[in-house]
Parts: structure tokens; C-alpha cells; sequence
């Protein structure tokens, strides 16, 4: 997916294409784990659909629950849902910073591989 230490680099318009498919891929599993968060806050903690919503937004986006839970179940999943919202956090900041670091740590090892063989030439 990402080209190799000799190869050159990615001309701009690929770069930028690259990162929004990253972005694109990020996206999808925010909406899958917020997905995850409003079945499991309707089905298993009992609240209506847009109170899960606000719920799974919440805890997704690392604020906290909003709402008072009248079970011991939906206790448990929301426990277990904010570390996996956690985990996709992660999940999400990493694909997101992939494409960029790559591009940025694979410039760097171009100029150092153009000041070696200048070096090497004198």
C-alpha cells in the first residue's frame, strides 16, 4: 500500500487521495462503533434511540454518559463499551496519522539516502 524506502515519493495528488481514503476508513468505524453504542444502549441499558445516540456519542467522543442507567446490565455495557470506544479512538488516530507520518519519515530517509551519496561521490 505505502511505497518502499527506495522508491520515490508519492507525487501530491496520490498523497492527498491516500489521506482521505484513510479518513474515509476512519469514518466507517466511527460509525461502526457508534453503532455498536446505540443498539447496545437501546437493547440493553433500555433507553429510547436518541438518548443512545446521545449516550454512545458521548462516551465515543471521550465525555462521559449522559444519561441514568436502571440496570445493572446496561452498567456492564457501558463500562465495556467506553474501553472499547477507547481502543477505537486509537484505532481511528492512528489510520488517520498513518499516511501523513509515512510520507513524512519517508522524506526524510530520500534526503539523508541524496546526502550519503554526495558524500560518498567527494
Amino acid at each position: 500500500m505505502f511505497e518502499r524506502r527506495h522508491e520515490p515519493l508519492l507525487p501530491f495528488r496520490k498523497f492527498v487521495l491516500r489521506v482521505a481514503r484513510s479518513v474515509l476508513v476512519s469514518l466507517c468505524v466511527v460509525a461502526f462503533a457508534l453503532t455498536i453504542g446505540i443498539l447496545g444502549y437501546h437493547f440493553v441499558a433500555g433507553f429510547v434511540w436518541v438518548d443512545s445516540l446521545l449516550n454512545a456519542s458521548m462516551i465515543l467522543s471521550g465525555m462521559g454518559p449522559v444519561g441514568d442507567f436502571k440496570n445493572d446490565a446496561g452498567k456492564v455495557f457501558a463500562s465495556f463499551y467506553a474501553l472499547f470506544s477507547g481502543l477505537a479512538f486509537i484505532t481511528v488516530a492512528g489510520i488517520i496519522v498513518t499516511p501523513v507520518a509515512h510520507r513524512l519519515l519517508h522524506w526524510f530517509h530520500i534526503e539523508e539516502e541524496g546526502k550519503n551519496k554526495k558524500s560518498k561521490g567527494k
